[in-house]
């Protein structure tokens, strides 16, 4: 059958972490890692990435053209390799051989593909071949040996393929028979849910994370510019943002420094400070920025400013600090319930989030100012900034607006009866129907019971202080035929958390089952929360998202924790979902991080969400990012080693050393470690990285995680923006 075979030589594969001669680790290692559910194989690539669904029609792997880890790139590439394996058979080995030898190459494409061959830990050893079931393995040895050279140049694999199939199949063996190909295949079990996310027994969402920056004081805001360089900027309450450029590193300078301006506090839960950062939409063109803080104005009154900026024309990554135009102050009666929020909507104009005044109950007048729309306090207000209005204001009144006609009401109110609301998020839409695109979603901290999430509408009065999300608070006011409030989509209760932070509905690319979720979270509690629309009944339905599974974060880079109070969440240029938390809720701490959300269970196809940021002088050091959070596979490798030298400890063949001598152990020295390569071939099999596809750093190290400091605050509404 066999018409000519190439020689070939194989690769000797070493961990880097495993020592030469330690057998008892490799034991615990393995007993350890199967029995944390490592080794009982979750769908996974053999770039280390999650499987994806092709967006054009796979060819020659058909099988796995619906969901697996092969584009048609790849597909043709092992199928140009099976072509050139054939040519080495006679017409009778095609019709015996031809299949064996599909079924084995297109093992790259199966969504188990890392499993198959061994790669669910980069820094353990690949097979040449993937895994094959006994009986399969039997007959293709039985057939088809003479292929075993032309398939691998593993030289134990080559040294078998004269010899009895049971020595081959052996070294093909997988312990768990479920996962074996064909096996594979047939278990229900395993495909019937292929690429859907991931959810534990109680329904909650299993995703993870990566750490995206680390020791940022009260991390409030993280935006983007809009104009193509990929840049994010981080406000810290204290008043400074920082720059954050594509391949991760932060500018030494900071972008904008207010701290001799900003009025705030170390004190634990203090909300003054610099609490919004929003880019014109016309950015690109005109360079302006607009801020939201905290100040004393005239007689120590404590105030919030909302002023425009412009950046400097002589760094692109500084802001002028002399361009600040003051566009409107409103005097604050309390030091809490500030808001904080600027955004543009799809109509050009700002959005203005006020909180109702502070103190507790909206104890201000008859009604409170939430419910007096002649008040600035506790409302929604639509400004346009492009132009001078009357009466010497530095911006113009859409004429749009609901109440530029009600006597008594002022004309730059857009909608009314708010609490406090903490982080808004104007959705981008459907990336291809664009359903959903410019509504403005809330999350408005509530007061003794309940948290909630709301819908911007024109002209809505959102309750407060009549009502605290579904039920009344003011039950004078709640009974008020006249009151006609916007409900909540959704509410909760303070057994689940006490300080809703807004967040926003995930419309990126890398995870394509995100899209659509409003993801957001709560400060007092952590609790990350998405909710799902469900379009025939208008209704909302809350789910929970968990993280720590070792199983379901299993990939490198990937994170399981996170700070406990949640801040903010944001979203980057390209679409992709954050969150900023802290582990110390004080401005002056610097315990921030900011993290990005992953779905393990399913990525988009490679090549789909790449992006060349506009490229962008920088006169400032760059620092280069340092993860600090340990990655999933890092503590695994940690209680590995742990098991496996407490089994060394006890093991009946240590040898003991003389009483009163101690000896430090052999330092290991990491080998590095080889990528999988196809026979005849040296190119690098790529690394999957969970960050934003572009021009990205190759690898980072990750060092030892601090611990938190804990952290008890009063809360009187919100203790913290």
């Amino acid at each position: 059958m066999l018409r000519k075979t190439v020689p070939r030589s194989g690769p000797s594969w070493q961990a880097p972490w495993l020592p030469v001669s330690s057998g008892i680790f490799c034991l615990c290692l393995t007993f350890f890692l199967g029995h944390m559910g490592l080794l009982q194989g979750h769908p996974q690539c053999l770039d280390y990435g999650p499987p994806f669904q092709p967006h054009m029609h796979l060819e020659f792997c058909s099988d796995y053209e619906a969901f697996g880890c092969c584009d048609q790139s790849k597909d043709h590439r092992i199928a140009a390799r099976y072509w050139d394996i054939m040519d080495c058979f006679d017409l009778k080995g095609h019709e015996v051989c031809g299949g064996y030898i599909k079924d084995i190459l297109c093992q790259e494409c199966s969504p188990y593909a890392a499993h198959l061959y061994d790669a669910e830990n980069p820094q353990t050893p690949l097979r040449n071949l993937p895994g094959l079931c006994s009986d399969y393995c039997s007959a293709f040895h039985s057939n088809c040996h003479s292929a075993i050279s032309l398939l691998t140049n593993d030289r134990r694999l080559q040294g078998s393929q004269g010899k009895d199939g049971a020595h081959f199949c052996h070294l093909l063996n997988l312990p768990d028979k479920d996962y074996c190909f064909p096996n594979v295949l047939r278990n229900d079990h395993l495909n019937h849910n292929l690429g859907v996310m991931a959810k534990d027994q109680q329904g909650c969402l299993q995703l993870c994370l990566t750490e995206v920056a680390n020791g940022l004081r009260n991390p409030v805001s993280m935006v983007h510019a809009g104009d193509g360089t990929h840049r994010f900027f981080v406000a810290e309450q204290v008043g400074v943002v920082w720059v954050y450029l594509p391949d991760g590193s932060r500018l030494e300078q900071p972008f904008l420094d207010l701290k001799s301006i900003v009025l705030t506090t170390p004190w634990i839960g203090d909300e003054r400070g610099f609490l919004g950062l929003a880019f014109h939409p016309k950015f690109r063109c005109n360079q302006k920025f607009y801020i939201y803080y905290s100040c004393l104005g005239k007689k120590k009154v404590e105030k919030i400013r909302i002023s425009e900026m412009k950046v400097s024309q002589a760094d692109p990554n500084k802001a002028d600090p002399k361009s600040e135009r003051v566009i409107l102050e409103i005097d604050e009666p309390a030091s809490n319930h500030n808001g904080g929020q600027l955004l543009f909507g799809l109509d050009g104009y700002m959005y203005i989030f006020t909180g109702d005044g502070g103190q507790g109950g909206d104890p201000f007048g008859k009604f409170g100012n939430a419910q007096n729309k002649s008040s600035l306090l506790g409302k929604v207000l639509r400004i346009d900034v492009n132009g001078a209005g009357s009466d010497s204001k530095r911006y113009r009144v859409p004429q749009d607006n609901p109440f530029v006609s009600e006597p008594g009401a002022h004309p730059a109110v857009y909608a009314f009866g708010v609490r406090n609301m903490w982080r808004c998020a104007v959705d981008r839409g459907d990336p291809i129907t664009h359903q959903g695109r410019g509504r403005i979603f809330c999350g408005d901290v509530g007061q003794n019971k309940f948290e909630e999430i709301d819908l911007i509408v024109k002209g809505g009065n959102y309750g407060w202080r009549a009502k605290e999300g579904f039920e009344c608070y003011d039950k004078k006011l709640c009974h008020n035929a006249s009151l006609n409030d916007i409900l909540p989509i959704y509410a909760y209760g303070h057994a689940v958390g006490k300080s809703v932070t807004g967040g926003f509905v995930y419309r990126g690319c890398e995870s394509p089952n995100l899209n659509g979720l409003y993801i957001f979270g709560d400060f007092m509690s952590g609790r990350l929360m998405a909710l799902q629309e469900d379009k025939k009944n208008k209704k909302w339905k809350k789910q929970d998202i968990c993280l720590g599974s070792t199983d379901t974060c299993a990939f490198p880079g990937l994170i399981s924790t996170y700070s406990k109070f949640i801040i903010s969440f944001a979203e980057d240029e390209a679409g992709e979902l954050y969150f900023l938390a802290t582990s110390y809720p004080s401005a002056y701490a610097p315990h921030g991080s900011i993290y990005k959300f992953v779905d393990p269970s399913r990525r988009a196809p490679p090549g789909k969400c790449k992006y060349k940021p506009v490229p962008v002088k920088t006169r400032s050091k760059r620092i280069q990012f340092r993860p600090i959070a340990k990655t999933v596979l890092n503590l695994l490798k940690e209680q590995a080693e742990k098991a496996a030298n407490a089994a060394s400890a006890s093991s009946p063949d240590r040898v003991l050393s003389q009483k009163g001598s101690s000896k430090k152990p052999a330092s290991r020295t990491p080998s590095s470690r080889k990528m999988l390569r196809r026979p005849g071939t040296k190119k690098k099999a790529r690394m999957w990285s969970p960050g934003p596809q572009g021009k990205r750093k190759k690898g980072r190290k990750t060092h030892r995680g601090r611990v938190a400091a804990s952290a008890q605050r009063r809360r009187a509404g919100r203790s913290l923006p």
